[in-house]
C-alpha cells in the first residue's frame, strides 16, 4: 500500500508574512503533524478588508523569501487562479481533485476555529477535513475544539500582527526581528507598505 503524503495547508493573507507565521509552519513539520506545509497566499479572505492588502504576487514573493531553502515548507498561489473571494472549502475541493494521493490538513489558529461558523459550508468543512489548531491564549476555542476532526497542537506562539508591522512601516519604524531577515531586507528597500 502506498503511503499517502500528509500536507498541511496554512491559509493566510500573509500581509506581510512574519516570524510568527514561520514558527507555526515550521513547528507543524518538525513535530511530525504533517510532512510538508503549503503556505497558501489568499488573494481575498471574504472576512477581511481587501483595501489594506498588498499585491498578491508581492505577498507570495515575501512568503518565498521567508521560506528560503526549507524544502518542507512551500509557498502556494493556488487561489490566484480560483474565483474570488477565496473560500477554503472550494480551494480544498480543487486541491483534493488535483492531488488525489495527498491527505490535506487545515492549519488554523484558535481564533479562526472560534469563528468557523461564519465560513462557507462550515459543517462540511469540519466533517470532511482534518484540522490542526494552534490555540491562542486570548481566544476561546468553544465546542468545535471537541470535534473528532480537530486536533489541538501546542505550538510556540508570538503575539505579532501583520497590521502592527504595516503600521510600523508606514511610520518608518524598524521591523527587524518581527519578520524573517530576507523579508526585512526586501521591505527596507520597498514602498510596498509605505
Amino acid at each position: 500500500m502506498v503511503k499517502r503524503k500528509k500536507i498541511g495547508l496554512f491559509f493566510g493573507s500573509f500581509n506581510p508574512v512574519h516570524v510568527g507565521h514561520m514558527i507555526i509552519a515550521n513547528h507543524m513539520v518538525v513535530n511530525d503533524s504533517v510532512e510538508e506545509v503549503w503556505m497558501v497566499v489568499s488573494p481575498h479572505n471574504p472576512l477581511k478588508d481587501k483595501a489594506s492588502l498588498a499585491n498578491d504576487h508581492d505577498r507570495l514573493h515575501l512568503v518565498n523569501l521567508a521560506i528560503g531553502n526549507n524544502h518542507k515548507i512551500k509557498a502556494s498561489n493556488v487561489e490566484f487562479a480560483l474565483p474570488k473571494p477565496s473560500y477554503t472549502i472550494d480551494t480544498l475541493a480543487y486541491l483534493k481533485e488535483k492531488y488525489p494521493a495527498y491527505d490535506f490538513y487545515l492549519i488554523m489558529g484558535g481564533d479562526n476555529l472560534g469563528t468557523i461558523d461564519k465560513w462557507k459550508n462550515a459543517d462540511k468543512l469540519l466533517s470532511e477535513n482534518k484540522i490542526l489548531v494552534y490555540s491562542r491564549p486570548s481566544y476561546d476555542l468553544g465546542d468545535k475544539a471537541l470535534h473528532h476532526n480537530v486536533t489541538i497542537v501546542e505550538a510556540p506562539l508570538l503575539e505579532i500582527s501583520a497590521s502592527y508591522i504595516r503600521a510600523c512601516l508606514k511610520q518608518k519604524k524598524s521591523i527587524q526581528y518581527l519578520v524573517p531577515d530576507e523579508v526585512y531586507k526586501y521591505l527596507e528597500n520597498s514602498s510596498m507598505y509605505a
